[in-house]
């Protein structure tokens, strides 16, 4: 699923604005497939430098922009999502707000406030939130 969704992502982004201006773009869909494998294979494999690699590969050339990068909650949810909570956390922040920190933790709100409680999720000290670190580290991460 996760190849899929990659592969997905790519051809709406990239390949669909450019067939629109270019009418034909050859090969390109059958060359996204394949990269959407490779890059789903290094990002669960078991080289954390070549998965966070692939991972910023991937959000600079589908999320460019001059903000950060900062996707909604429910992207946490996706096959994508998980991979990057596991191998990085948040690939712009340092800590995320309850709401995404739930999502990336596949619980609620609540449970996170709960889980804040018992102290097995770090509050962010600067302000509100949890730290990305300890809910890599609650993944496994």
């Amino acid at each position: 699923m996760l190849a899929e969704q990659i592969a997905t992502i790519i051809r709406t982004r990239l390949l669909d604005p450019l067939e629109i201006l270019f009418d034909d773009v050859g090969d390109l869909p059958s060359r996204a497939d394949e990269v959407a494998r490779r890059m789903a294979a290094a990002m669960r494999g078991d080289d954390d430098a070549a998965a966070v690699h692939a991972i910023a590969r991937l959000v600079g050339a589908l999320y460019p922009g001059d903000e950060p990068f900062d996707p909604p909650a429910d992207w946490w949810r996706t096959p994508l999502g998980q991979v990057v909570a596991r191998r990085m956390g948040h690939p712009a922040a340092r800590a995320v707000s309850y709401s995404v920190a739930g999502a990336m933790l596949g619980v609620t709100k609540q449970g996170v406030h709960d889980l804040v409680r018992r102290g097995k999720l770090e509050r962010n000290a600067d302000g509100g939130g949890v730290t990305v670190a300890s809910v890599r580290a609650r993944l496994g991460g």
